[in-house]
């Protein structure tokens, strides 16, 4: 009962806040960010996940909620934020796919209801204990805009039709390569180590080697094993 309590004053804490949105254009308060802080202490106090790391927990896909200024998903949100007038752009979503020792980070935003853009990044995990791994980016990968045709106005519908319509008269591996978005290969350039200072079933929350907390709540669980019904562990059992 006091966890599920402690975690109901979490999420309230982030809708409080303005959810991860406000933090990334600057718009959460300081006091804001120490009730949140307050609030994921408390959790994590409560963890009932002694060995995060190789839980079936871990798979799946999670939501970001809040995150911490070195955060593979804070660099994703920024990376369209900033680049994005906030007059016409929003947000629709960033969250993480977790599964077979790799993350693939995938952040959203659309521009006045009709342009849709998405970053993704993708990260190899490795475990280093119990409660510890090692995150290397491993590839970045800009989408090409998608366009919601139904929602463009008429006089724009015409010159959509010839864009696209020249972009079908491209050699094809060129109209492939075009068509699959801008990648980014970061090769292991960049990486760090974090800890898992609480999992269960909704709520995942990492820090990193500064102590800047992410916190990430569900959105799929993982995939059951066709054979037996169970679900696989993300990484095999690390070496002491």
């Amino acid at each position: 009962m006091e966890r599920l309590s402690a975690k109901e004053s979490l999420l309230l804490a982030f809708r409080d806040a303005g959810g991860f949105e406000s933090l990334v254009s600057g718009k959460a308060t300081e006091m804001q960010k120490i009730d949140v802080n307050e609030r994921i202490v408390g959790l994590e106090r409560l963890n009932p996940t002694p060995r995060p790391t190789t839980s079936p927990f871990l798979e799946g896909r999670w939501n970001f909620e809040w995150f911490g200024d070195s955060s593979p998903g804070a660099l994703a949100a920024r990376l369209l934020f900033e680049r994005s007038p906030t007059t016409v752009a929003h947000f629709t979503g960033l969250d993480v796919l977790i599964k077979d020792g790799y993350s693939k980070i995938s952040s959203n935003v659309k521009f006045l209801n009709t342009v849709q853009s998405k970053f993704l990044l993708t990260t190899q995990l490795s475990v280093e204990g119990p409660i510890r791994m090692k995150e290397e980016y491993v590839e970045g990968l800009i989408e090409i805009p998608r366009i919601r045709e139904e929602t463009l106005p008429d006089q724009l519908k015409g010159f959509i039709g010839q864009t696209a319509g020249a972009l079908e008269q491209l050699p094809a591996p060129i109209r492939d390569a075009v068509s699959e978005g801008i990648k980014l290969p970061l090769n292991g350039m960049f990486q760090r180590i974090f800890m898992i200072s609480y999992l269960d079933e909704e709520i995942l929350i990492i820090r990193d080697a500064s102590g800047a907390p992410d916190v990430l709540t569900r959105l799929e669980g993982p995939q059951p094993n066709s054979i037996d019904g169970t679900s696989d562990a993300v990484l095999s059992e690390y070496e002491s």
